[in-house]
């Protein structure tokens, strides 16, 4: 069993150049998807891959990792970048929330402000305090979420180091 990796933020990414061709990456990350016993599942296509843990071991929390592959020709080298991340709808909803208390937070503050600058009572300001907190709740949700992908980001990352031949750092 491999070391676990430390992550350090919500939206890890990698970055290698390789000498491999961009057709080469993705013909060795199709071959490793389509072993027995492979640790992932996912799909490669020119200039793109998206690896994720198996269906079945799959939650609301899970992983994916997301591949653009891009040729410098100058150099003769593949740049490979790559995202891990949630699947695009629990993101989605996330960037939803988040722009949803974010809107309130404005509207609140103006009509709060208005009522006191006006010498009206501006009771409403009370609820900017909360929406604060419930989008710091927000934040830490989506940071332990990641905490319960780490083990699958970890295969992940292992599933791409196996497919390179070759360590990747992270940041």
């Amino acid at each position: 069993m491999s070391e676990p990796i430390e992550f350090k933020r919500i939206r890890p990414r990698i970055y290698i150049e390789t000498p491999l061709t961009p057709e080469e990456v993705n013909r060795r990350i199709r071959q490793q998807l389509r072993d027995e016993g492979r640790l992932c599942s996912g799909e490669s296509t020119k200039g793109y891959a998206t690896i994720c843990p198996p269906e079945e071991e799959q939650h609301f929390w899970s992983p994916q990792l997301t591949i653009t592959l891009d040729t410098d020709d100058e150099e003769e080298k593949t740049c490979i970048r790559g995202l891990y991340g949630p699947k695009p709808s629990v993101w989605t909803m996330f960037v939803f929330f988040y722009a949803a208390i974010g809107f309130a937070i404005m509207i609140i503050s103006m009509i709060g402000l208005s009522y006191w600058s006006l010498g009206k009572p501006a009771t409403l300001l009370w609820l900017v305090p909360v929406l604060l907190l419930v989008f710091l709740s927000l934040y830490l949700v989506a940071y332990f979420g990641q905490r319960l992908g780490h083990k699958q980001m970890t295969n992940l990352h292992r599933f791409l180091e196996r497919c390179l031949e070759k360590e990747i750092d992270h940041y």
